[in-house]
């Protein structure tokens, strides 16, 4: 038995019965709905989550419906929580589990990190919280809780460290509270042992027992390598108006965003006599182009700095597409309903809902 940390447990445990913040997917833990909310929950925060959860799992409330949903549903339901290959394994995973398990996700975590999507993490998360097994779910907050009470120096970004941690973990987990404690652990280290601020010492039920604390060493840990600086692209993007309808067209199938709609766009910023050029070799005539406020957008590993243009066009073709055949028009309530806009082009979207 781990010593150290066998101390926290039942510390822990009261802290967490007294103070665990109420959330959507700890109403009826069912293994679906932990492993639905643990998926969304991967970078991303949990108010922004909540209404997506509670949307998604209304829409799809079962493996089952999951398996069947249409894309465009999918994708919709997704749409503003970014990372959308998490939706894509989602639907691959529970097309799986109906085919290998009826439809019910497996109870152990070696079953369930056969599974599209689901990690260590994950299995840990749905095996403790959903079905009660000593499966330790070992993420960030996690991390940096261990890292704080042991006063380990050792990199948080090493896997080895990580399992090492689990390891540890899964020698004291408290016989019929594996899902409460796993809930502690990430609790605590969410709301208390915050990251990219001073911890809350004065609140945490473990600040007797923190070897960081007592050292005075709080913020020095956990250790984590130095990020790498992320990669800018510049691109210019065209919303394309014809009456009431904007242009789209589908991203490729695979790479960043691979097969959501976006508004047409083209690497580097555009004079605007480069962007008529442009438009024209894309199959659109150009009536009137202004330039909109320019936008910027994020992701793990790139940066994209977004110079907009607002495009008045003549008359699509009959059928709706471009004279090229890769554009669609769609109208507000078809943008609203169907088509799903990551996020990077919400700048350009805004505009569009708010013309008169």
């Amino acid at each position: 038995m781990d010593d150290q940390l066998q101390k926290i447990v039942q510390p822990l445990l009261s802290w967490y019965d007294a103070n665990a913040r109420v959330l959507p997917w700890r109403d009826n833990p069912t293994p679906y709905r932990v492993w639905v909310s643990e998926i969304m929950l991967q970078q991303t925060r949990v108010e922004a989550v909540k209404p997506y959860f509670e949307r998604f799992t209304s829409e799809l409330p079962t493996v089952a419906a999951l398996a069947a949903a249409p894309e465009e549903q999918l994708m919709k339901l997704w749409e503003g929580l970014g990372y959308y290959s998490r939706a894509r394994n989602l639907q691959k995973a529970a097309r799986a589990v109906v085919g290998r398990y009826g439809g019910v996700l497996p109870e152990q975590p070696e079953e369930l990190l056969l599974l599209p999507g689901i990690g260590e993490y994950t299995a840990g998360a749905v095996a403790s919280i959903a079905y009660g097994k000593p499966a330790p779910a070992v993420d960030g907050n996690v991390l940096r809780v261990l890292s704080r009470v042991t006063a380990s120096r050792e990199p948080v970004g090493d896997l080895s460290v990580k399992r090492g941690f689990a390891g540890r973990l899964r020698e004291i987990y408290p016989a019929g509270r594996a899902g409460a404690f796993t809930q502690s652990l990430m609790e605590l280290g969410a709301i208390v042992c915050v990251p990219n601020a001073a911890p809350k010492c004065g609140e945490c039920p473990l600040s007797a027992l923190c070897a960081a604390h007592a050292q005075g060493i709080e913020q020095e840990l956990p250790v984590k390598a130095e990020k790498k600086k992320r990669t800018v692209e510049e691109k210019t993007v065209f919303l394309i108006l014809c009456g009431e309808k904007a242009a789209l067209r589908k991203r490729p199938e695979k790479g960043l965003l691979a097969g959501l709609w976006e508004f047409p766009n083209t690497p580097g910023r555009l004079s605007p006599q480069q962007a008529a050029d442009w438009l024209k070799a894309l199959g659109v005539s150009p009536v009137k182009i202004e330039r909109l406020p320019a936008s910027k957008h994020i992701f793990t590993h790139r940066e994209w700095h977004m110079a907009n243009y607002l495009v008045t066009a003549e008359s699509a073709a009959p059928d709706g597409a471009a004279p090229d055949g890769g554009l669609v028009w769609a109208d507000r309530e078809e943008l609203a309903q169907t088509y799903t806009l990551p996020t990077a082009f919400q700048s350009c979207l805004r505009q569009f809902l708010s013309r008169n």
